[in-house]
């Protein structure tokens, strides 16, 4: 397996439908994954910044931020909406 493979092991979908999937979880879910995506992010960055790769390392610090950010707002979209939740 490549290091950095261009799809999804064991998912046969498309990136779009990908991504219209984990948008359509709960937002509480999907503020998850957004946080996890970002760890990882995150944790590319400090292996790339150990290996002296400074300009890589900083574009994924940023990005992971970005995510950080996106994870808050759709973090409030779910408080809004979670109390008009029914139990599934």
């Amino acid at each position: 397996m490549a290091k950095h493979p261009r799809t999804v092991s064991d998912y046969n979908g498309t990136l779009d439908e990908l991504a219209r999937a984990i948008g359509n979880m709960t937002y509480d879910q999907t503020a998850t994954f957004i946080e996890r995506l970002a760890d990882d992010l995150k944790r590319q960055g400090e292996a790339d910044a150990e290996r002296g790769r400074e300009q890589l390392a900083e574009r994924l610090y940023h990005a992971a931020e970005c995510l950080y950010a996106a994870r808050e707002q759709v973090d409030l979209a779910w408080k809004i909406c979670e109390p008009y939740m029914k139990d599934s």
